[in-house]
Formats: structure tokens, C-alpha cells, sequence
């Protein structure tokens, strides 16, 4: 459980969405760019719901059996070892699937059971039937940007859940986030915030991801704690962005008259 409130600012009444859909024991599907809130804004709702928060981090290799569980060897025998999709299922946990669409195509498949009105998990190896305890809740969340038409939830998933779309926040509200995260000057916070508009509104510049408000946030401690402004955005913002040397520079050269 998280004991202490995460920093979170309300956009779009999703925490009344989030509520309800806890209520209803509807899924919800979080969907926005990189860097967005979407993981905060989760671990805020389970502080605000006094309940546990089991988070998986998906990749490529990610599979169903990462997630129900495995038999492993301890001692002279072979015991169950319960996974944390499984795990969650009992217990009544929120359980957080980040960016599901980099999973294996069989872990939709085994949450599939979890996403409607049985709200059931098989766990085919034990030969076993699981009822979700009554608090247990999923969520996931994906990229939709993110190497489109190669990594994508279908249709027939998609409408298992209830859905939101993150976006970055307007100027004020972003501001407000480096301040209260960081304690940066609010004057430095603008400038961080007027320099991520601009980039993200360069499309010419063909960047796979733009500025999210994690690398803000980043570039926005390092400020604070004394590195110089330049550098600290540098190595926070353009750097992560590109390994392209000419792009490099042109993002560089644009902090600097910004800066």
C-alpha cells in the first residue's frame, strides 16, 4: 500500500472516472504519450483508495506466465509459485499492466476472462478456476504513438475497458507540476515549460517521443540542486531525445536562446 499521497493534478475528473469504475469493477485503459501521468496518476487513486498497487512493467518477453505463476523447484519438491496478476486476483489488489501492448500476445488471452463479467483467471497449469476477490481491479496503459501499426491493442480488447487519454498539460498547470515536484523558481519552471511547447512543435525534426513532463521534472532538479541551467537541460531533455548529432545540435542551439 502507498503510504504517502503522490503529487497528482487533476485535468479531466479522472479520479471521479477512476471512482466509479472502482465501484463498478469496470477496467480502465489509460491511454498517452510517454511521460504523461499516467503511472502517477494510478499510484495516486490506489493512495486515495487505501489499496495495494501490484505494477508490471511490460516488455517484448513479457508472458502469461510471468503473470499467473510457475512451479519451481525448493527443496526436495516442487511447489506453485503464484504470479502477480494471481497474486492481485486474491488478494483484492489494483493491478497496474504498463504499456500492455509490449506484452505477448498471451497475456491478453489470459486477462481476458479478468475483463468482463466473470471476472475469473484459469490457471491452466494447476487445472484451477479463480475468482477475483471483490476489490480486485485492472488497469493498463499504452503508447497509442508508439510504433504505430506494429504494437496495438485490438478492437476486441480495447472495449474491455472503460478508457482516458493523457495528454501533456497546458503551460499553467505543467508549471505548476516542476514547482510543486521540484521547488524549482516558478520563473525557471516557465522557461522549462516554454522550451518543451517548442519542441514538441517541431515535427520536422521527425523525434520518435517529444518532451515529456518526466524529463521537465528532471531537468527542473537538476536546476534546483545547482547545475547550470543549460547543462541541466542538456542532459535532461535533449540528450534522452536523439543520438542524432545534427538534431542534437539544433535542439541545443534552441535551448540556448531560450535559456
Amino acid at each position: 500500500m502507498i503510504l504517502t499521497a503522490p503529487y497528482y493534478h487533476e485535468t479531466q475528473k479522472e479520479s471521479e472516472v477512476f471512482s466509479h469504475a472502482f465501484q463498478n469493477k469496470i477496467p480502465m485503459l489509460l491511454k498517452g504519450p510517454t511521460g504523461t501521468g499516467k503511472s502517477r496518476f494510478v499510484e495516486y487513486m490506489a493512495h486515495a483508495l487505501e489499496k495495494k498497487l501490484i505494477t508490471i512493467s511490460c516488455h517484448e518477453e513479457t508472458s502469461s506466465t510471468d503473470l499467473i505463476g510457475r512451479f519451481i523447484i525448493k527443496g526436495a519438491e516442487t511447489v506453485w509459485l503464484d504470479g502477480p496478476l494471481t497474486t492481485a486476483v486474491k488478494e483484492g489488489a489494483i493491478l497496474y499492466l504498463d504499456e500492455v501492448a509490449e506484452a505477448r500476445p498471451d497475456v491478453i488471452v489470459a486477462i481476458h476472462s479478468l475483463t468482463d463479467h466473470r471476472r475469473e483467471l484459469f490457471i491452466d497449469k494447476l487445472g484451477e478456476t479463480v475468482k477475483a476477490q471483490e476489490d480486485f481491479m485492472l488497469i493498463a496503459s499504452f503508447n497509442p504513438g508508439y510504433q504505430r501499426g506494429f504494437k496495438e491493442l485490438k478492437p476486441s480488447t480495447r472495449q474491455r475497458f472503460i478508457a482516458l487519454t493523457f495528454d501533456y498539460p497546458e503551460a499553467k498547470i505543467e508549471t505548476e507540476i516542476l514547482v510543486n515536484e521540484t521547488a524549482v523558481d516558478s520563473d525557471i519552471a516557465k522557461k522549462l515549460v516554454a522550451i518543451a511547447a517548442k519542441i514538441r512543435n517541431l515535427t520536422e525534426l521527425g523525434l520518435t517521443e517529444t518532451v515529456s513532463t518526466r524529463l521537465l521534472v528532471d531537468a527542473a532538479k537538476l536546476i534546483h540542486t545547482g547545475l547550470p541551467k543549460r547543462l541541466s537541460v542538456h542532459v535532461a531533455i535533449v540528450e534522452p531525445l536523439t543520438d542524432d548529432p545534427q538534431t542534437i545540435q539544433s535542439l541545443k542551439d534552441l535551448v540556448g536562446l531560450m535559456i
